[in-house]
């Protein structure tokens, strides 16, 4: 029922809810997935923050050469942090803007645009590709956040 805002009982049996949950656990694992891929570059390039991290390389100023900052490690965690950015506010306002009784073919198009757009953002930075390929990856999922938000505000407007 478009327009409507749902009821709690009615969340388990509601499409746009269940495409919702689906798109949220898709970019919520692919964020988590960052931590491993910072963890394996870490590893991997032998460049670590913690003292305490450093302790298999050896003690004292052996294992104190490992105490730096790599810069394929860095790259890596401002994708994640680029994730953090975008991700959670998707999670928040993708949640209302499920609640606000969206078509099922809006509310896919609009899920499905996000995560392949936070996909293609992953391998952009990652590999990383030329821009204006990362560039146009955030900004399509970033739009979408934004159109979700007014369709939200316009649904349910209180101001």
């Amino acid at each position: 029922r478009s327009g409507e805002m749902a009821k709690l009982t009615q969340l388990i049996d509601n499409e746009v809810f269940r495409a919702y949950a689906t798109y949220s656990t898709i970019v919520l694992l692919k964020m988590m997935l960052m931590s491993l891929i910072t963890a394996y570059f870490r590893i991997t390039r032998k460049a670590f923050v913690n003292p305490e991290d450093t302790a298999s390389f050896g003690k004292g100023e052996n294992a104190k050469k490992y105490l730096r900052t790599d810069p394929d490690v860095e790259r890596v965690r401002r994708g994640h942090l680029n994730d953090l950015e975008n991700i959670v506010p998707f999670l928040g306002i993708g949640l209302l803007y499920a609640l606000s009784g969206p078509e099922l073919y809006t509310a896919l198009l609009h899920f499905r645009i996000f995560a392949g757009a936070r996909i293609t953002h992953t391998f952009a930075y990652l590999i990383p590709l030329p821009q204006p390929s990362r560039g146009l990856s955030w900004a399509a999922g970033y739009a979408v956040t934004i159109s979700m938000a007014y369709k939200v505000l316009k649904t349910a407007l209180y101001l």
